[in-house]
Parts: structure tokens; C-alpha cells; sequence
């Protein structure tokens, strides 16, 4: 009997012990949540973003993300609050780590800095040449008309292994990767060495290279690389970044791109971004 006794209580001790621990959890759980939650602002829609970067985003508001920004806050009904700092090393540390900030704009799909929203657009690299010239048609690294010819690339960039693998490299023109523009601006002054003459063809990423094509450089041409049979991969999808475990403002986000991608394209479109379905193997426009 005693025994019976025992044995009953250790279980319902056990029971009460298991109930008190998933209560806890639960607890623990919905104050991690709220922590989360309150992390991000309220009053404003706080992006993260470079003062010196366009096309892409400066401190006047003329970029394409700026725009993007103000489109995102007024689906909100918020005001666009901005925190400024040089896109390179500490970008992130710095900004939306720091709790400065909720959201960056542009982010490369599967960066582990960031929680990534769903991508709101696909593009590439672009090589950029004088249509008229001789290499006006051409479309991928691998052409033998770029042979022996001088072409910048930003160094450490995913075009510079095809043009190793292609024996470009020995006439290219290097321009740094990791700048502060307000001070250095290797893709401008990549353009005006090609329209200069002392380069034949150029490659920028294309959300870059493209609009300043489109603005301030008419006369030369912007190819997205979609013939590239071989790694590394030239076309990438763009997320919005989030500091990592803000699932709740993330799923907020991806509900207005999915609601407003019309109105995004259209403002990448406008900008001049090449826009590429979701493989990367060619336009938008062939996807629809």
C-alpha cells in the first residue's frame, strides 16, 4: 500500500514539475518575443543606409532604395528615419546591430550578417561597353573578342574569377571593393576611364552599373552576364536585411513586398536596375 502510495505521488510531483516547466517556457518564450518586438521602432521606419552611394542611397534621398524606403514607410504610415554610415567594414555592426536601425534596404540573399526578407529582386554583373565598338555584342566573358583587351573590374568580385579562368586579368585595371564613397568612387571612376579611352569594356554589378549607365553615361551600354556556363554564379537575389531572430518584422516585411512589388519594380525599372526573373537567365519580362 505504501508502495502504491509512493509511486503515486512521484508521478503527480512529476506531472506538476513538467506542467511548471512548460509554463516557464512558455513565459520565456512570449518575453523573448516581446524583447524582439520592441527592438523595433514604432514611430518611424529607421533604415540603415550609405550617405555617399548612389544610385543606390545618399543623404538627400535621391537613390532608388531611398525611394524604395519611402514607399515601404508610407504602406506604414510612418515617417522614414535614417541612420547613416559608410557601406563597408562594420556597416552592419555598426547600424542595425547596434539597434540604430531596423532595416537595410538592399542585402544579397543568404548573408548570415542579417535575418533576410523574401528577395524583392534578382539582377547580375554587366559588362559596359560603346555599343557602336567592336564589342558591342558581346555577351559573355568567355567571347574571344575581349582577348588582350583592358577591362576594369572591382577587385574581388565574383566576375574577376571568370576573367582569370579567360586570361583577362593581365591588361585589367583593378578599382578597390570595399570604400568609402564620399571620398572614393571606383565605379564612377570606371566609367570615365572607358568613356576616356583607357579602358575597352568595363564590369560593374549591375543594380550599379546600370542606372549610371542610364543617367549619366548614355553613349555606353550595360549587358547582364547571363551566358556564364561555369561557377561563380553572376546574378544574385536581393533582400531586405533585419537583425537575425526579428521573425515578426520580418514576416511584416515580406507582406509589403508581396503587396507592393509592382510599385518596387516599377522604381527599379525606372532606375535603370537590370531586373531578372528568379534563375537569373533573363529578363523579368520573360518570366510574366
Amino acid at each position: 500500500m505504501r508502495s502504491r502510495k509512493l509511486k503515486r505521488l512521484v508521478s503527480v510531483t512529476s506531472s506538476l514539475l513538467a506542467a511548471a516547466g512548460a509554463l516557464m517556457a512558455a513565459a520565456g518564450s512570449q518575453q523573448a518575443a516581446a524583447q524582439t518586438s520592441d527592438l523595433v521602432s514604432k514611430t518611424a521606419f529607421r533604415v540603415c543606409a550609405d550617405p555617399a552611394n548612389l544610385p543606390m542611397s545618399d543623404r538627400s534621398g535621391k537613390g532608388y532604395e531611398n525611394r524604395i524606403a519611402e514607399l515601404m514607410a508610407s504602406k506604414l504610415g510612418l515617417p522614414v528615419e535614417y541612420t547613416w554610415f559608410p557601406m563597408a567594414t562594420g556597416f552592419v555592426r555598426k547600424t542595425l546591430q547596434a539597434n540604430a536601425c531596423d532595416v537595410v534596404i538592399g542585402f544579397a540573399q543568404g548573408d548570415e550578417l542579417v535575418l533576410n526578407t523574401n528577395h524583392y529582386y534578382t539582377s547580375s554583373y554587366v559588362l559596359i561597353v560603346a555599343p557602336e565598338g567592336p564589342l558591342g555584342g558581346v555577351t559573355t566573358l568567355a567571347d574571344p573578342l575581349l582577348k588582350d583587351k583592358r577591362i576594369g573590374i572591382v577587385a574581388g568580385t565574383p566576375p574577376a574569377t571568370h576573367m582569370a579562368r579567360n586570361g583577362l586579368l593581365p591588361k585589367a585595371k583593378g578599382y578597390h571593393l570595399m570604400v568609402d564613397r564620399r571620398y572614393e568612387d571606383p565605379a564612377d571612376d570606371m566609367l570615365a576611364d572607358l568613356e576616356s579611352g583607357a579602358l575597352d569594356a568595363a564590369i560593374l554589378w549591375g543594380p550599379i552599373g546600370g542606372p549610371l549607365v542610364k543617367a549619366s553615361h548614355p553613349k555606353l551600354k550595360a549587358t547582364p552576364l547571363l551566358s556564364e556556363t561555369t561557377p561563380p554564379k553572376l546574378f544574385y537575389r536581393i533582400t531586405m536585411g533585419v537583425r537575425q531572430g526579428e521573425k515578426v518584422w520580418e514576416r511584416k516585411l515580406n507582406s509589403l513586398i508581396r503587396r507592393n512589388q509592382s510599385e518596387i519594380n516599377a522604381i527599379l525599372a525606372d532606375a535603370g536596375v537590370p531586373l531578372l526573373n528568379d534563375m537569373g537567365t533573363g529578363p523579368l519580362e520573360a518570366q510574366q
